[in-house]
């Protein structure tokens, strides 16, 4: 009898390791366009500002508000800041998500997500309920999730943010020492 019961909790634990393993590589929230899974972990938290730009092929906002991240990324490297985007056009869009980098000449790293898992995403990482596209997360040089906001952020506000959240950080390490 114990042989069995010892047996049964072998193949179950041996089950639950491939699952495991399986659950893990299917869930990965986002992939590039290459459908290589990733993270956005990998991108942020590098020495540098990371603007994160959530958007979509049929956004007519993400449209108007695209060119100025784009020179943002290309010439704002006084405030060390890059931007990322994460496409919810999803896999079954990723040919409207492409024509959108190509026609409006995007050149900073995107991501696919899938609109339902972006959204429950964003509201845990967040703590705020999901209002559409654009929106915009700001990180940290060291990676922390320093700001959120839905609808069209002006890349000016964005450079204001992060020149007062050095200058807070910069007082701060003064004030230690």
């Amino acid at each position: 009898m114990m042989y069995r019961k010892t047996g049964f909790i072998f193949f179950v634990g041996v089950l639950m390791v491939l699952s495991l393993g399986k659950v893990q590589a299917a869930s990965s929230l986002f992939t590039d366009f290459e459908n290589t899974p990733r993270q956005l972990e990998e991108f942020t938290g590098k020495g540098k500002w990371t603007i994160v730009m959530i958007w979509a092929s049929d956004c007519h906002l993400c449209k108007k508000e695209i060119g100025s991240y784009i020179e943002f990324n290309n010439s704002e490297k006084k405030v060390k800041a890059r931007v990322m985007g994460i496409s919810l056009d999803g896999s079954e869009g990723k040919p409207e998500a492409q024509a959108f980098i190509d026609k409006y000449k995007v050149d900073f790293p995107n991501l696919l997500g899938e609109y339902e898992r972006v959204e429950r995403w964003y509201e845990y990482k967040t703590g705020q309920n999901w209002k559409g596209t654009p929106t915009v997360l700001i990180y940290t040089p060291d990676g922390e999730l320093r700001a959120q906001q839905a609808g069209a952020v002006p890349v000016k506000m964005i450079e204001k943010f992060i020149l007062r959240e050095s200058k807070i950080e910069t007082s701060k390490v003064e004030t230690a020492q």
